[in-house]
């Protein structure tokens, strides 16, 4: 069976949601055994009240520009269906769930939607927390992530959810042993083994390929013949 996690970040009007703060923007981006399927989901929300000037000097968004957006109640059960049954992969995870649960009790009984708390719909995994088990001592956020792993986020000089996610996805995949790609056919059972036992995965670059000199494939050829006089024996074409 097929494992879906989706990749998740929102932006807030300010830190607690305890004390009033909304999501403003939500995006996300699936992951199929660990492949991007182009499959995402993102919106602007209107929170219905200010926006901290901290939180708008991190991501941006004022309210004026979300005055036009719909409210978290009428794009809540578009929302739950994206993300119903996944592995939410989120940096920071108790911020984003956090906001998400408060929006949740928010909403009207009329929605239908069956719990306040996203972790009985998801499992959740949180990226920050791997990251500081992995690298202890070290600076964990998202940035610093991208330059330990040599991920272009040069485009982040704003905090966006959907970017965000997206930046994270790569980061996750890299954290985690990258992106398997097996280029040749194989039944399902050879596969999911090889998926299993594989230590290769995909780089973020590509390998710079030297050729080899004339010299040095003459060098080759002539041991190989030596080898063969030697032993008697061909084991190579």
């Amino acid at each position: 069976m097929s494992e879906r996690q989706v990749v998740l970040d929102t932006e807030t009007t300010g830190i607690d949601p305890k004390s009033g703060h909304r999501i403003i923007e939500i995006g996300c981006v699936e992951l199929i055994d660990r492949q991007l399927t182009g499959n995402h989901y993102h919106q602007y929300i209107n929170p219905d009240r200010a926006i901290e000037a901290e939180a708008q000097a991190i991501h941006g968004i004022s309210a004026q520009m979300l005055k036009d957006e719909p409210f978290f109640k009428d794009i809540a059960v578009e929302f739950v269906n994206f993300i119903n049954g996944a592995e939410l992969i989120i940096h920071n995870a108790p911020f984003d769930v956090g906001h998400i649960n408060a929006e949740f009790e928010r909403l009207p009984g009329s929605i239908g939607l069956q719990t306040a708390d996203i972790t009985h719909i998801c499992s959740i995994l949180d990226t920050l927390k791997m990251a500081r088990r992995k690298h202890p001592g070290q600076r964990n956020s998202l940035d610093a992530l991208c330059k330990r792993y040599g991920i272009d986020n040069s485009q982040r000089t704003l905090h966006g959810a959907l970017l965000d996610s997206e930046i994270l996805a790569e980061v996750y995949l890299a954290m985690t042993g990258g992106q398997m790609e097996l280029s040749f056919d194989m039944g399902s059972n050879q596969k999911a083994n090889a998926d299993a036992s594989s230590e290769f995965t995909r780089p973020n670059k590509a390998f710079k390929v030297i050729e080899a000199q004339a010299s040095e494939l003459q060098a080759h050829q002539d041991m190989l013949t030596k080898l063969e006089s030697i032993s008697g024996v061909r084991l190579w074409v």
